[in-house]
């Protein structure tokens, strides 16, 4: 529910979207204490972007919470309430280095970050779900500590392809992308999802019933073919906190 107030801060509907993506995404505990970052590009390039405050709970971030951040400025982190300098550092770069990543948002959410654990990172079609993710994904296996501006360079180059929207970063977590804030949140709703079934398949020890690569392929371009799903999911997502009075537009 829309505080008129405020309506007036800059990309104001951006802002409530990212609030929205930020409690489901704690309610989903897909969210890590007050660390992981999503962002938003709102100018041509992508180099003007929104992010959440350093060290905010996503289960609290608001609207008007939200940086407003420019991946050009060199004076980021000398400002004051300035970005965690590790969501600088990722987030700036693929921004700068990738226009056609609009939205990114990046967790160490437990399936993903197990696959991302694995010494084959990979994800095998055995479901719907993860057939989605066929050819769709790639692996960055140069882990080299905090997500800095070095880690976040490597990152961006390895996202220079559009039709990659997630990145399994080995021994760290994932990063997913998409088009706008619906369109990132369901991928990575249903990249968590996948990563679970093929883990839990796994754990089974038993031979995995693997799709073909036809049908794999057939099976993920149905799903981007679907009409308007991460559109409807995600106005549902805030149907239901506007029904409970969650302060998440103000």
């Amino acid at each position: 529910m829309q505080n008129t107030n405020k309506s007036n801060i800059e990309h104001w509907n951006e802002r409530i979207d990212l609030a929205v993506a930020f409690r489901w995404t704690a309610r989903l505990d897909m969210n890590e204490a007050v660390s992981n970052h999503f962002s938003l590009a709102v100018n041509e390039d992508g180099t003007q972007f929104l992010m959440n405050p350093n060290q905010a709970h996503f289960s609290r971030i608001r609207a008007s919470d939200m940086l407003l951040l420019d991946a050009n400025d060199s004076e980021t982190m000398n400002a004051p309430n300035a970005p965690d300098p590790t969501a600088w550092g990722l987030h700036a770069s693929i921004h700068r280095a990738c226009p056609h990543a609009r939205c990114l948002m990046h967790v160490h959410s437990i399936f993903a970050t197990v696959l991302a654990s694995l010494t084959d990172s990979s994800m095998p079609p055995i479901d719907q779900n993860t057939a989605t993710f066929f050819n769709r994904m790639v692996i960055d296996n140069e882990f080299g500590g905090l997500a800095f501006e070095e880690e976040g360079q490597r990152c961006a180059a390895a996202l220079d392809d559009p039709s990659k929207k997630v990145l399994v970063m080995g021994n760290h977590g994932v990063l997913v992308t998409g088009d706008s804030v619906a369109d990132t949140f369901n991928r990575l709703y249903y990249f968590e999802r996948a990563a679970e079934t093929y883990i839990r398949a796994l754990q089974t020890g038993q031979k995995l019933r693997i799709l073909s690569d036809e049908i794999a392929e057939k099976t993920a371009q149905e799903v981007e073919g679907y009409p308007e799903q991460a559109d409807r999911h995600f106005a549902e997502l805030k149907a239901i906190l506007d029904d409970e009075g969650v302060n998440y537009a103000d």
